[in-house]
Formats: structure tokens, sequence, C-alpha cells
């Protein structure tokens, strides 16, 4: 029996499938480079959580391992509030995909496609998530602040994490509930 050449091609064309198709050894992600300490001071915006704060405003994170605190200094440079490294639960990074202000701005051209092609416009918002126990007011708190720069961020979640002395969980940092005796 005859092969026609035309056969050939196509069972060509079957074993690449099946041969492409086989599983391969999972590709191992580089390790991240070490994470450089961050900056005694930084930029930061405090977008909410503490008690007694409620206004949104932009001003500077500072370490004062001094005192063993976290403050942040208001854009007038006077304290507004600090948090005792030792109140410290989490602190971990959170980020949204949110339409920029140019996205909006694209999206609410009268011409035909401008809706769909702004909302494909988007920018990232990083945020550090601290979730901590108040110790004035004997309650749990969340307080948030944006960051801009992702290197920034990670940074100062790790240096803060190491300075509270939290244990470390993925890019996050916690500090591990008192085994109870018995």
């Amino acid at each position: 029996m005859k092969m026609k050449p035309h056969i050939y091609v196509v069972l060509s064309c079957l074993l690449v499938a099946v041969v492409s198709a086989q599983p391969r050894p999972m590709e191992r992600e580089a390790k991240p480079a070490a994470i450089k300490p961050a900056p005694a001071e930084f930029e930061a915006r405090y977008e909410g959580g503490l008690f007694g704060f409620s206004d949104k405003e932009k001003g500077t994170l500072k370490f004062d391992d001094e005192n063993q605190r976290l403050v942040f200094l208001g854009k007038d440079k006077l304290e507004k509030f600090g948090i005792p490294y030792g109140s410290l639960l989490v602190v971990s990074p959170q980020s949204t995909s949110v339409t920029s202000n140019t996205g909006n701005v694209v999206r609410n051209i009268p011409l035909p496609g401008a809706g769909i092609a702004g909302t494909f416009i988007k920018e990232k918002r990083r945020y550090m998530v601290l979730q901590f126990n108040d110790p004035d007011a004997d309650a749990r708190g969340i307080v948030n602040f944006k960051i801009d720069n992702k290197e920034l961020l990670d940074s100062a979640i790790d240096s803060l994490g190491k300075k509270a002395k939290l244990t470390q969980r993925g890019d996050a940092y916690y500090r591990p509930r008192p085994v109870p005796e018995t």
C-alpha cells in the first residue's frame, strides 16, 4: 500500500501537535532582588482609617526608631499621629487598577468608540495598609497610606515589618497570636 504525499503532511502536523502538547517542567520564577531598606522619611498620602482623623492629606511617613513608632507628618511638617510598632498587627500592600483622569476625559468625548477606548486607560494605585490595636481607644483600626512608587511601597512594608518584629507571609507581615497556656 502506497501513501499519498498529502497524508505525510497531515501526519507530520499531528506529530508536531502531540509533541508540543506534552507537559513541561514548571518554570521557576526568578528570585526577587533583595529589598532595599526604606528611607527614614518618605512621601505618602493618608487615606483614612484612624479614629479622629477623617481628612485625607498628603504628608510624610517617618520611622521614629527612638520611640519605636511610625509617625505621620502633615503637609505643614507637624506630627498628626503616631502608631507604635508594638501595636501593629498586619502590614500589607494593596493595589487597585482604576480608570485614570485622562481615561475619564476620553470616555466622555462624544465620538464613536471613545467611551470604550477611555475605559482602557488605567492607572495602578498602591496602598500600605496597617492593621493595629489602637492603644488610646482600646479598639482595632485600619489605616491606609497611598504610596506612588512600587519599590518604595515594598521597601516601606519590609522595613516596617522588620522594625515591628512581625512575621513575614508573602509580601505582607503579621503578628502571630500568642499561644494560650494549657
